[in-house]
């Protein structure tokens, strides 16, 4: 007999990587604060939960690669 619950999760939501430092590179390749591409900024609330967690991956990598 079911309880009428799932035996899925609920899907937990991906937090946005926005940090409020809004402004972007001189070259206007990226913003500052988050490292998103004007492109990614738009498209982050049409991402679902696998897409947002491979930019936030890809985010990672840009970090690295700039403090090197």
């Amino acid at each position: 007999m079911t309880t009428g619950t799932s035996d899925t999760a609920p899907a937990v939501p991906v937090p946005s990587p926005c940090v409020s430092v809004c402004k972007l590179t001189a070259d206007r390749a990226y913003c500052i604060g988050c490292l998103r591409t004007l492109e990614e900024i738009r498209g982050w609330k049409h991402m679902d939960a696998d897409q947002k967690r491979a930019l936030l991956a890809e985010l990672e990598n840009r970090q690295a690669a700039a403090a090197e």
